[in-house]
């Protein structure tokens, strides 16, 4: 069974938080070591800016059907 909406709201965000502290405390060259794709760090940076963008053109879609179905 899935996970709830409002749980995984809370949930994803904290993971990739983790992910990114483990990213930086593992990985000696944190900074420099985020511009590569085969780095871990990448993509614990890339998760939180993505879903929120996700999230805005998903509602964006609804809102924009929804009101194109009562017009």
């Amino acid at each position: 069974m899935l996970p709830s909406l409002p749980t995984l709201t809370v949930l994803v965000p904290l993971l990739s938080l983790a992910g990114l502290f483990y990213s930086a405390s593992v990985d000696e060259t944190f900074p420099q070591g985020c511009t590569s794709t085969s780095s871990l760090c990448f993509y614990s940076l890339l998760l939180p800016v993505t879903i929120p963008v996700y999230v805005f053109f998903h509602l964006w879609t609804w809102m924009g059907i929804k009101l194109f179905r009562h017009n």
